[in-house]
Order: structure tokens, then sequence, then C-alpha cells
């Protein structure tokens, strides 16, 4: 496993066009076991669940997000596979939510020696939000 900092860039733009733009620079972990590329790191206050732990295990065509520890509820898990959608729960402070993802455009070439991955998708969570957003994270 090997210290990496990363900046990470999320693009969220709302039902009515507001885009809300957030960017960061973290310390992260990272390590590979067999094809897929492992990134952990902190979340901060910035990213709204500050005590949360992000996981992503990158794979050439697929990335799964799953956030746990305090802040994350029961652990939330995200699939993003370009073209396809998933459905799940989110879980909320104010109970599970149900989550439905479809990824436009997913572009990983993490390594362990650097690289970056991005993620166009769009995100609908059942009667409250549906969104269009995009992450950016690059290893610096």
């Amino acid at each position: 496993m090997k210290e990496v900092m990363v900046k990470i860039t999320t693009n969220q733009v709302n039902e009515q066009g507001e885009e809300d733009i957030m960017e960061f620079v973290t310390e992260a972990k990272l390590y590979k076991r067999g094809e897929a590329v492992y990134l952990i790191y902190e979340e901060t206050e910035l990213s709204g669940i500050p005590g949360c732990r992000t996981r992503l295990k990158c794979k050439p065509d697929e990335v799964q997000m799953k956030r746990y520890g305090e802040g994350a509820g029961i652990g939330n898990e995200i699939r993003f596979e370009r073209g396809r959608r998933y459905s799940g729960l989110y879980d909320t402070p104010f109970g599970a939510i149900e989550l439905e993802v479809l990824t436009n455009r997913l572009e990983n070439n993490l390594t362990e020696g650097g690289g970056n991955l991005d993620i166009d998708y769009s995100i609908s969570l059942k009667g409250l939000m549906e969104g269009h957003n995009q992450l950016s994270i690059t290893l610096m």
C-alpha cells in the first residue's frame, strides 16, 4: 500500500441547471489487487460527510464506490459501468432512499504510478432530486 496525494473534483448539476463545483486535495492510500486498483481516502467537511471513508475499486471498465464510517450510515455503495444503470439504496440520516445511477462515460487510467479517473453520470434519488454529475480524481 502506498501513500499518494489526490485531487478530487466534482461537478453537480441539478434539475434547474445550477452547478455546484467542489475541488479538494487529500491524502489517499493506493494499492493494486488483481486487475483492480484501489484508492481509499477520508472525506472532509467540504464534501459534507466528514468522518466518512471512501473506497474506490477501479477496474478498466467498472468502478465501485463504497463509503463507510461516521456519516455514511450503514454504508453506501454505487457501481459505475459505462452505459449501465445501477439501482440500490442510499442511506441517509433520515432513512434509506432509492438510488439510480446511469454511467454516461467512464475513463480510468489509474495505475500504481499515477493517472486519473473521470466519471460522468446521471443520478436520481427517488422523490428528492435528479442531477448530472462528474467526478474526476487525479493522482498527483
